[in-house]
């Protein structure tokens, strides 16, 4: 594996804690406070090294690769049955390791994800919420409005939805652009942020990309045969199957914590990711006609995930929380990376007034 280049200003150590093995980002004053980034899937701490470089002198930046991802000891796999909780115990271990009680939290995706079950299980180790295109506190894929699985056994998310030439593509490092559909470089560029947007350090984040932990028990891990449309329900290890709603807390004890966290909630207009009309859930695939034999928007709709999560917050602040919701315009499913201006200006204001 081609190691993950890091800019200048970024110290970079491995760090073993109580659960895991990883590379560790850091920059700033080493009494600074502290702000730990989350990366999401298909993804490194790489990809925050800009973001962390431009924090306010009083605050430290940490990032680090998750279970399954960048140079995170390939051993270390993802139990799926227990929903994200393997990443979230991850990061409560990394933050013993550090010596940081409470801290700042941002998440992108994934990243979010984890931190939905890190807010119910943590909720005193942290300062403040940011969550970065996040997905539905309910889970990825084959769920209904209400947040349940749209059958009893997850069929339409997990590890058997992702695309067989992508995955191919990933083992052999393609960093080509040959294919509009697999090439993992197209992937980013149309998917996870708006075109004609490109990153500046495209190539390291490509790097990152194609540094995923890949297998049946990595990504996009394993999955089950299902009788239900489209055929396949998800297996027990890896990401992917961790998201399926099957294996999801429902999050309500969000709205009963004693103490809530403030969260800020950013958000591009153009996500194709996490949106209510996702082009990464099966549920639009089969009623735009790609996946045939589709059963019908009362059995299998498009995952309202973005309503989602405003229901969820609407709840969290009637009972208490403070939550602000930024929408970013002309912006697709990375604001940090597309519009950095932007939102280090609405960060840095959150995060210093909390």
């Amino acid at each position: 594996m081609q190691s993950i280049p890091t800019l200048p200003g970024i110290d970079s150590q491995r760090l073993r804690s109580s659960r895991l093995e990883t590379r560790v980002l850091t920059c700033g004053p080493t009494d600074g406070t502290p702000v730990v980034f989350v990366h999401g899937n298909l993804s490194a701490a790489t990809w925050w090294e800009e973001i962390m470089l431009a924090l306010p002198p009083e605050f430290r930046g940490v990032a680090f690769d998750q279970r399954g991802y960048g140079e995170a000891d390939p051993q270390a796999k993802i139990d799926a049955t227990r929903g994200v909780r393997d990443l979230s115990e991850d990061l409560s271990a990394l933050l013993d390791v550090l010596g940081l009680k409470q801290v700042h939290l941002v998440g992108h995706s994934l990243g979010g994800s984890v931190l939905w079950r890190f807010l119910m299980d943590h909720s005193q180790r942290i300062r403040s919420v940011t969550q970065v295109c996040p997905g539905s506190p309910f889970g990825f894929g084959g769920c209904l409005p209400e947040g349940t699985a749209c059958f009893p056994d997850g069929a339409g998310s997990g590890g058997g939805t992702v695309g067989r030439p992508f995955i191919e593509r990933l083992q052999a490092g393609d960093r080509s652009d040959e294919d509009p559909q697999s090439s993992p470089r197209n992937v980013l560029n149309s998917l996870v942020w708006k075109p004609p947007f490109v990153p500046a350090r495209m190539e390291d984040i490509l790097t990152a990309t194609l540094a995923t932990h890949l297998g049946e028990q990595d990504y996009p891990g394993d999955f089950q045969p299902s009788p239900h449309w489209p055929g396949v329900a998800p297996g027990r290890y890896g990401a992917v199957n961790a998201l399926s709603p099957l294996y999801q807390e429902p999050p309500d004890r969000l709205y009963e914590l004693e103490v809530k966290p403030p969260i800020l909630w950013i958000r591009g207009e153009s996500d194709l990711v996490v949106s209510d009309q996702s082009m990464a859930d099966f549920g639009t695939l089969g009623k735009l006609g790609f996946i045939p034999e589709w059963p019908g928007e009362k059995v299998f709709p498009s995952q309202p995930m973005v309503s989602q999560t405003e229901e969820v917050l609407h709840e969290y602040a009637r009972r208490g929380g403070v939550c602000n919701e930024v929408v970013f315009t002309d912006c697709g499913h990375s604001p940090y990376l597309e519009d950095p201006e932007q939102f280090n200006r609405v960060f840095h204001a959150f995060i210093t007034a909390h």
